[in-house]
């Protein structure tokens, strides 16, 4: 699956390469030069858990205003609800606007004030996005990837840091809100009056259709994606979502049909052919958006809670791999991106990758049968003498290029000690032999300013790193119903499979990221649309100075009994900027770095040595330069519990004594001297 965009995109150069060259020029973003103080940054007295800040102070990474603006602002195809709907809301048994500062601070989206980009004062990364002719409001990039730290009133903005953003519950309460907003007369008719003051519906029974409409999606998506593990801030089962929200879109008339007839979903309450054909009716061998917004609402009102829940546990996989959102900073340098190393950077690889990342953020999957074969259908390599589809959607390729080249130009973030406090330079030296020792045979020095850098994703198998499993274990079983797709080949680096009933669902993200790659974007005439079309893919192939490579350390390699053997493997990657990015591993389930350095507590160690915590607050963006990472007691934000599935502080103690190393060697457990010593080099990187 990691190369198929390579081997496709060869195919795809094929049929293009009568593109005039002069199209291959510099793929550089048009910026509109910002003026704005502080970026547009707003700053917070108090909040709920007693962060404050007064300034914002913005460190030198390569981006100046107008780049890190156009990355807070640049829409990507995501369409969470009508725009007007999400300015009008308001919170559920309250008559505060939803989308308030504080508001959405409380979910650690980050307040701005208006600015010409903004004028209506979103937080970083929720933006408007047009999709034929409607205004949504969705997330970029930069809702999970801007970072911020709070020190002594001094709000330090990381542009491609991990945002502490808690979505689970953002979601969760947007369904709350639309419902109270339902059902509720007098906050009802406040939200009508709003709404058709803004002019794009003409009537309230317009406007009433889509709230149920919304509130249905929205509340689907909560209870679909429900896990038993919380994520709390600073995590998301970002690829548990996108899976299911791939499966939601793959279910076909044929499969929903044989579903609602399997006894272990309906029990002995069988449906009638009648029945069924109620439930589809008006309905195509592909669903459409809109059929399936009507089979979704019929379902609810045909089977009971018992027989959805069954029939939503047979659809789709438990999302209950919450992983810290990843920085961003050298990722277009990287061969092998994502925890896991699932995806190749190679070729159309970004493209493909981020279109995935849409999908999963609300982009609108107008998914429905074709005509006939067409250019699309022919690079998607869909196979002819089946159904073929049309996989039109509001993904925006063309800013995803863009986005990409954009993010070439961010580096990592130097430790400011105007504002942390200085290095102690002897300890540093002595930090950075131990590193040598410990840490550089997986974690390679860059030159965070060298154009010309290249990050290898080391990887090592999870059984010998011992962090928690979850996450790679989901990604090589989660399986599900290819529908659409069924009997369609899809490309793995050991070979073609063929899509059966069920399939692995990477293999199904794969397939479908490749055929919305494919296919020109509906919302632009014809001549725009294609031409747009061939030179963004032409550019983003041929701007991609990453290549194909295999990947590298110590992990299993894919093979034809077990395709997708490499994902049971976590990456380790340049330290660069570490300090910013807190918590730690890639769960999440360490606070700091200096806890990082400390052992796992095991049943027989000693009650008073030093270990990890087993549980810690999350949601304060006050730092500790002390220990290196963010504060993680003394309030109440969200409880980290590391006894909860996916949620093992285990494994990387390295530094402890009890990981080995790449060779096989386990080397001295580090004297508390020594972990300071490399606890201030790691400050330098």
């Amino acid at each position: 699956m990691k190369q198929y965009f390579v081997s496709s995109g060869k195919q795809l150069l094929l049929l293009i390469s009568v593109v005039v060259f002069s199209f291959l020029g510099i793929s550089a973003c048009t910026l509109i030069p910002e003026t704005e103080p502080d970026r547009g940054a707003a700053t917070v007295k108090q909040d709920q858990f007693g962060d404050s800040y007064t300034s914002i102070k913005y460190l030198e990474q390569g981006w100046d205003t107008a780049d890190s603006m156009w990355f807070y602002n640049t829409t990507q195809g995501s369409n969470l609800m009508p725009y007007d709907f999400f300015l009008a809301l308001e919170k559920a048994e309250k008559s505060e606007p939803f989308r308030s500062s504080e508001n959405m601070n409380a979910y650690r989206y980050l307040p701005q004030k208006a600015t010409s980009g903004n004028p209506d004062a979103l937080p970083v990364g929720w933006v408007k996005d047009t999709y034929k002719g409607k205004d949504y409001v969705g997330l970029t990039c930069a809702a999970c990837h801007t970072g911020q730290i709070n020190y002594n009133g001094v709000g330090i903005r990381i542009d491609g840091g991990p945002a502490s953003a808690d979505m689970e519950n953002i979601m969760i309460d947007l369904a709350k809100a639309l419902r109270y907003t339902r059902e509720n007369e007098a906050t009802r008719g406040r939200f009508v009056k709003n709404v058709l003051a803004s002019g794009h519906y003409k009537s309230e029974a317009e406007v009433l259709a889509d709230l149920e409409k919304y509130e249905q999606r929205i509340t689907s998506y909560t209870i679909v994606n429900r896990s038993p593990t919380p994520y709390g801030f600073a995590r998301l089962d970002a690829f548990g979502r996108i899976y299911n929200r791939v499966l939601e879109h793959l279910i076909n008339e044929k499969e929903l049909r044989e579903l609602l007839r399997d006894r272990k979903i309906m029990r002995d309450d069988q449906l009638s052919d009648q029945d069924l054909d109620k439930i589809v009716q008006d309905t195509d061998k592909v669903l459409s958006g809109e059929q399936r917004d009507h089979v979704v609402e019929r379902l609810s009102k045909t089977l009971t809670k018992w027989q959805l829940g069954r029939l939503r546990k047979e659809l789709f996989n438990p999302a209950d791999a919450p992983v810290s959102y990843p920085f961003l900073w050298d990722i277009p340098q990287h061969d092998y991106v994502q925890w896991n190393g699932l995806a190749a950077n190679a070729g159309l690889g970004p493209v493909g990758r981020n279109t995935g990342e849409v999908i999963g953020v609300f982009g609108t999957l107008d998914w429905q049968e074709a005509k006939r074969a067409n250019l699309s259908t022919l690079i998607g390599g869909q196979s002819s003498g089946i159904t073929q589809v049309s996989f039109a959607s509001s993904v925006d390729v063309h800013n995803l290029r863009k986005i990409e080249s954009h993010l070439q130009k961010l580096q990592s973030p130097v430790w400011p000690q105007d504002i942390l406090g200085s290095i102690d330079q002897q300890r540093a030296s002595r930090g950075e032999s131990i590193f040598n020792e410990y840490c550089v045979s997986c974690h390679a020095r860059i030159d965070r300013a060298d154009p010309d850098r290249r990050i290898i994703a080391n990887m090592s198998r999870v059984s010998d790193v011992g962090t928690d499993p979850r996450m790679s274990e989901n990604s090589i079983n989660a399986q599900g119903y290819s529908g659409i797709l069924r009997n369609q080949y899809v490309g793995l680096e050991v070979g073609d499979i063929l899509l059966d009933r069920k399939a692995p669902v990477a293999a199904l993200l794969t397939k479908a990221t490749l055929n919305v790659v494919a296919t020109p974007d509906p919302d632009k005439w014809f001549f725009q649309r294609w031409t747009d079309w061939i030179v963004d893919i032409t550019k983003a192939f041929f701007h991609n100075e990453i290549k194909s490579s295999i990947k590298q350390g110590n992990y299993d390699p894919d093979t034809t009994a077990s395709p997708l053997a490499s994902l049971n493997a976590y990456k380790a990657r340049s330290l660069n900027g570490i300090w910013a990015t807190a918590p730690y591993l890639h769960n999440g389930s360490v606070p700091t770095l200096y806890d990082l350095l400390l052992p796992k507590k095991r049943e027989g160690d000693p009650e008073d040595g030093e270990y990890r915590p087993d549980q810690f607050q999350v949601g304060s963006r006050e730092f500790d330069p002390a220990k290196v990472g963010l504060k993680s007691s003394g309030y109440k934000g969200s409880t980290f519990d590391t006894s909860l599935k996916g949620n093992s502080n285990a494994g990387h103690e390295y530094a402890s004594g009890k990981t080995a190393q790449l060779n096989g060697k386990v080397l001295k457990p580090l004297t508390k001297d020594e972990k300071l010593d490399l606890l201030e080099y790691l400050k330098t990187l």
